[in-house]
């Protein structure tokens, strides 16, 4: 598609704020890790709070001995999380390309905020605590949180081409920290009055967004009769047994009973549907591919083995970040939780920029490895920050920059633009399965992570936890040489290939078929 339509900014919006309101849940777990410590625990054993007698009626409801002790479980809690997510990411991602993602999605925000509200408030509030009953609500959000990750990248996925994808997704996919970032605010400005406040005011948020997208989203152009991006060129659409609109380059044809309109472009917004108020709006969906062939497509694996090595750091910094803070620096929580925020700040703008330069060129990993580069001494400078407000926040923002920015860029563009390659010839159902397995992937070494974190702290320190992320970091980028390699040989030699045409091809580029112009799409064979 040539040009945007005013669907495309309610497309971005819609699914920015479903995401965002995703993370945001997330963030309150993450955020109000020591009053839960405190509220876990004894109240003698928490030094800032008064001894209450008869000690007997306070105490009565705590899980733990110790904060100490506490540590552990919230781990725990937060590898239970990832797991159940990740396995939710493999699932979800094939239950999205196979129905109404529109349903898939708001179904999955609307039952995750009920199972939030139940964890944060309602145990509270009833005074109900049960370690075994806690883990298995988490395992619970885990799964139906997965439903959000892989549908909005596909909807995104089938609203924007190929040649913007970098910098419209790179700029989108700063919806997750921009839920990190909401969820901090939301959580500072009510964890005075108790932590069961923040989990209230985050899941009625996110309840009141899976509503806004049942009634406002629209997954496909296909549904509204467009020609969907990246779609050959040649694809007919049947909208109805007796309408059907046929994509031809810059024309769009509607062939019904009462005879035959033809629009260009700039019509075929309204065109295909003018006529039609009586007829039904079902589409055909184009075949969706398996899990094995999706698994197999060029770059899926190296990136979703890589993905696996980041995400491991960069959800450590989500979920242990503010404790970190407040540990280290002996800063109070809510001030910890303002100040986290900058990572995500520094992920916002290195994914943007990431974006921008990888659509220049064509190619992401040539942009993504400098960045993993930068970001191992990035890790180590921050690692050694002083007790200094301005100058941590700064050395946080350059962490972000380096590790959120790539973790942006490789969740969204790079997962979208594998979901539409060459190899799946013809079909194009593939968006939210090889997201699901990129990203699930991802979250099964994250799920690592916060079990790795806890314990490497309490035996060493935090010192040897940042020493961890670099390894990890360092991993990251070993995994995805291999196609670096091939692009700056692309580069060098000045091939018009992309892996995300496909790795193994590197034959110049041939003309496009709508344009007569250059494509930049290499001939089908192989490298030695």
């Amino acid at each position: 598609m040539g040009k945007y339509t005013s669907h495309h900014p309610v497309v971005f919006v819609l699914t920015f704020i479903s995401y965002a309101f995703f993370h945001a849940t997330r963030k309150t777990f993450s955020n109000v890790k020591s009053s839960v410590s405190d509220e876990w625990t004894p109240s003698f054993h928490n030094k800032t709070v008064q001894e209450i007698k008869p000690d007997s009626i306070w105490n009565k409801h705590h899980m733990f001995d110790s904060t100490d002790d506490v540590e552990p479980f919230l781990g725990i809690l937060d590898a239970s999380f990832m797991v159940a997510y990740a396995v939710g990411l493999f699932i979800s991602g094939m239950i999205g390309d196979r129905f109404d993602m529109r349903k898939v999605l708001a179904f999955g925000m609307c039952s995750s905020a009920i199972t939030v509200f139940f964890f944060g408030c309602v145990f509270e509030w009833t005074s109900f605590y049960n370690k075994y009953v806690y883990v298995i609500i988490w395992i619970l959000n885990g799964l139906l949180q997965s439903t959000g990750w892989p549908n909005v990248v596909a909807v995104m996925g089938n609203w924007f081409g190929r040649s913007s994808r970098g910098f419209v997704l790179g700029l989108w996919s700063s919806c997750a920290s921009v839920g990190n970032i909401i969820g901090a605010l939301m959580v500072s400005s009510v964890l005075n009055y108790g932590y069961d406040y923040a989990f209230l005011l985050t899941s009625c948020t996110l309840f009141a967004g899976g509503l806004i997208n049942f009634f406002g989203l629209v997954t496909t152009p296909r549904d509204l009769g467009l020609p969907v991006p990246d779609e050959p060129a040649d694809m007919t659409i049947t909208v109805t047994p007796d309408l059907n609109v046929n994509v031809e380059a810059d024309e769009i044809t509607v062939t019904d009973a009462a005879g035959e309109y033809e629009s260009d472009e700039e019509d075929s917004h309204t065109a295909p549907l003018l006529g039609s108020s009586k007829q039904s709006a079902s589409v055909e969906r184009p075949k969706a591919v398996g899990f094995c062939m999706a698994l197999f497509l060029p770059g899926v694996i190296l990136y979703a083995l890589a993905y696996a090595c980041l995400k491991l750091v960069n959800y450590s910094f989500f979920f242990w970040l503010p404790f970190y803070l407040k540990g280290a620096f002996s800063w109070k929580e809510t001030v910890a939780d303002q100040i986290s925020i900058w990572y995500d700040i520094g992920g916002i703008i290195g994914g943007t920029l990431a974006g921008i330069i990888s659509d220049r060129f064509q190619r992401r990993t040539i942009v993504v490895m400098p960045m993993l580069i930068l970001g191992i001494p990035a890790l180590l400078w921050y690692s050694n920050s002083p007790n200094d407000l301005v100058i941590n926040a700064a050395l946080m923002t350059l962490s972000g920059f380096f590790i959120g920015g790539v973790s942006n860029l490789v969740s969204a563009a790079i997962s979208a633009d594998l979901g539409r390659q060459e190899g799946l010839h013809g079909s194009s159902e593939a968006l939210a399965t090889v997201t699901g397995i990129v990203d699930g992937t991802g979250s099964i070494g994250a799920a690592i992570g916060q079990i790795l974190v806890p314990v490497i702290q309490q035996s060493f320190d935090w010192h040897a936890v940042f020493y961890l992320f670099m390894l990890m970091t360092f991993l990251t980028g070993v995994c995805i040489f291999p196609l670096f390699l091939r692009e700056m040989r692309q580069v060098l030699s000045s091939g018009g290939c992309s892996w995300f045409k496909s790795i193994w091809t590197a034959k110049p580029a041939q003309t496009d078929p709508l344009s007569g112009e250059n494509s930049g799409i290499p001939s089908n064979e192989h490298l030695e």
